[in-house]
């Protein structure tokens, strides 16, 4: 029978689509369940959930709860799979850092959880947490599997990998709904005949194939979208398919701010030419907490609360590992020469095989040169910011600002280390003391 623990339980919508699903599959459907936060409230909310969300799909599974850093071994203890999705420092105070210090210095974001200034830091704060929680992984579950589902994606999992002797894997929801998305925005069927291969890093894959039947569907798929002439949510990744050739992973907000081009000081049209939404990530969490408060009672109290399994990953990994039925997935893994011209030992995301015995990733082979290259100037503000984090060297942290594409095309190195300063004396506790 399984352990499976789930670190950041107060997320208690994603806590119901993870663990709803495992409730759903015949493998995992008594496991223990222990759920892991630091927040009371936040807790018993997602415990109440859970418990009527059991008693509804037949009561198999055993559900604890452990609140705070001092019960954080006794969740994790025999467990079998720790599913992550802590935020460290929420909405409120951190996000909010991470966005107002920076428009003083005329640097707006829109999502600011996976690259740029407000990527780093996020980094920053969550990973001397992630690491904590290896140290009593080591100790207490040795054997585990470590899902991470906290962004960003590449530096945490990255240093989890790098710095602990934890089995980790990245898991994201952009993968698996790619394809389809880029299909259906265009007018285009999507069903199970469409075959598609992507790889890269993570936000930051690209689509390198996709065919119906054997027939290459990227030349029809490029002149649908030449020829797209109203306002949409997805204009900057179809430019970036018009300048690169491919279509990339993750939504134009998101990818809007990891390049130079999009959201510039200097040509402040482009913000309405591609659509881009700044503040974007502020807005979703003021909605989500209004949003929740609205449908609380329903979800914690509601009799015949219910579930259909959805497409995460994270259950369908865990049924691959206890039947020894292979799952195919994207998942975030160290790169040993699977993408050979993206650097050794950096995160990529690739196709991986989950079976009984463990993650298995699959040889990618290059990538066409221009996406490889627009990797690695992302790839610079990851490594730099897991060093950061690694040696608690506050050059590195100048470094990654300085290296990261969207601060950089805006910025001057003195304001780039000026706003470092501001940040991290903005931030106070929720981080680690630099030297």
């Amino acid at each position: 029978m399984p352990k499976i623990t789930f670190m950041g339980a107060g997320s208690t919508v994603f806590a119901k689509n993870v663990l709803g699903d495992s409730m759903l599959t015949p493998a995992l459907e008594d496991a223990t369940i222990a759920l892991y936060d630091i927040d009371g409230q936040r807790l018993e909310e997602s415990r109440q959930m859970l418990e009527n969300l059991n008693r509804n799909l037949g009561g198999k599974a055993k559900i604890q709860a452990y609140l705070g850093e001092e019960n954080r071994k006794d969740a994790l203890r025999g467990a079998s799979y720790v599913v992550n999705a802590i935020q460290v420092g929420l909405y409120e105070p951190c996000t909010v850092t991470d966005f107002e210090v920076p428009k003083k210095y005329g640097l707006r974001q829109t999502i600011a959880d996976t690259l740029g200034i407000g990527g780093i830091f996020r980094a920053l704060r969550t990973i001397p947490v992630m690491l904590d929680f290896a140290r009593d992984m080591e100790e207490v579950c040795p054997d585990a599997w470590f899902l991470n589902y906290t962004n960003p994606m590449a530096m945490l999992t990255g240093a989890m990998l790098k710095a602990t002797g934890v089995k980790t894997v990245g898991l994201c929801h952009s993968v698996q709904v790619c394809a389809k998305t880029l299909l259906e925005g265009l007018g285009l069927p999507y069903d199970e005949s469409v075959q598609w291969k992507i790889a890269g890093i993570n936000h930051q894959a690209w689509l390198l194939e996709i065919s119906r039947d054997g027939q290459d569907l990227y030349p029809k798929i490029k002149e649908l979208a030449a020829q797209r002439s109203d306002k949409h949510n997805d204009m900057v990744r179809y430019e970036i398919m018009k300048r690169f050739g491919y279509y990339v992973t993750e939504s134009s907000e998101h990818n809007a701010e990891y390049m130079p081009y999009f959201i510039k000081s200097k040509y402040p049209e482009l913000i309405e030419r591609f659509n881009i939404p700044l503040d974007e990530y502020p807005r979703r969490c003021v909605n989500q907490i209004a949003k929740w408060a609205s449908m609380r009672d329903e979800v914690l109290l509601k009799h015949d609360l219910t579930h259909e399994r959805t497409q995460e990953y994270a259950s369908r990994i865990m049924e691959a590992m206890e039947t020894n039925r292979p799952f195919k997935f994207g998942g975030n893994v160290l790169n040993t020469g699977l993408i050979p011209n993206l650097p050794e030992g950096v995160c990529v995301e690739v196709p991986c095989i989950a079976d009984m015995s463990g993650v298995t990733p699959t040889y990618v082979g290059p990538l066409p040169v221009q996406c490889a290259a627009m990797n690695r100037t992302n790839i610079n503000v990851q490594e730099l910011t897991i060093q950061a984090a690694l040696t608690g060297k506050k050059d590195y942290i100048y470094q990654a600002a300085m290296m990261d594409p969207h601060t950089a095309a805006e910025l001057s190195i003195d304001d780039i280390v000026a706003l470092c300063d501001d940040l991290i004396q903005a931030h106070g506790d929720w981080l680690p003391k630099y030297h």
